[in-house]
């Protein structure tokens, strides 16, 4: 994997978690001002769609540097527009990261000829 792939999925990655706190938190803002006169919606709404742009973004950065296939390229954007769904993502994609410091490391050093 070379430098600017591992970067896109770096980003997309940071930006995956915070995404889905602001989209959960704008889910309570929503309740609260049916149920009160507290409305941060707007504030929320702003943040959540800065984060949520950048994720569509850093998410299309990503599936265009590695090539994902259809399937996983899909499934990375249905976890955006899901409100816990960036938690996974960060999740998934921080799995493959490590994995694939694993491999290039054994790699490195002979162990394995992948």
């Amino acid at each position: 994997m070379d430098i600017k792939t591992a970067t896109a999925l770096r980003r997309l990655r940071l930006v995956s978690a915070p995404e889905a706190v602001s989209f959960l938190i704008l889910l309570v803002c929503s309740v609260l001002k049916r149920t009160t006169d507290f409305n941060a919606v707007p504030v929320m709404g702003a943040i959540h769609g800065v984060l949520f742009i950048l994720y569509v973004i850093f998410w299309a950065d990503a599936w265009n540097r590695t090539k994902w296939p259809l399937k996983t390229g899909l499934l990375y954007f249905v976890l955006s527009v899901l409100p816990t769904g960036g938690f996974f993502a960060e999740r998934k994609l921080k799995r493959a990261a490590e994995d694939e410091l694993i491999a290039a490391r054994a790699r490195k050093e002979g162990v394995v000829n992948a």
